[in-house]
């Protein structure tokens, strides 16, 4: 948030509409967040199985269900690890955008659901 404030985080896909207007509600209250694009930057399997647990979620229901049939990610049988894992080498796949603030994390749809772990 500020220099005083926890430092803000958004997994970012500037393609997306959802991400753009996320990062621009955050813009708006004056944070600058830490700005991953995650489509370029995947993150590591530790880091992302961090953020599904502060997301409180498994990794099967941070998929986007289209692309994640695409990816033939939507196979029952996979475990967490195989999840993770074609997430990280799928990113398109993950739902977006995250953001993270103080060892929380929300889900940007629609945008104000992260407002609660801001404040």
């Amino acid at each position: 948030m500020t220099a005083a404030g926890p430092t803000v985080t958004i997994y970012h896909n500037p393609r997306c509409s959802k991400s753009r207007a996320t990062l621009a509600l955050l813009q708006s209250r004056g944070i600058r967040p830490r700005v991953i694009e995650y489509l370029k930057e995947p993150p590591s399997a530790e880091g992302l199985s961090e953020i599904v647990a502060m997301l409180g979620m498994t990794p099967r229901q941070l998929l986007r269900p289209k692309d994640a049939a695409a990816a033939g990610l939507d196979d029952p049988a996979l475990d967490d690890a195989a999840l993770i894992a074609g997430m990280i080498a799928n990113p398109i796949v993950i739902e977006r955008p995250i953001v993270l603030s103080a060892g929380r994390a929300r889900i940007g749809r629609p945008p104000e659901a992260v407002l609660d772990i801001l404040e």
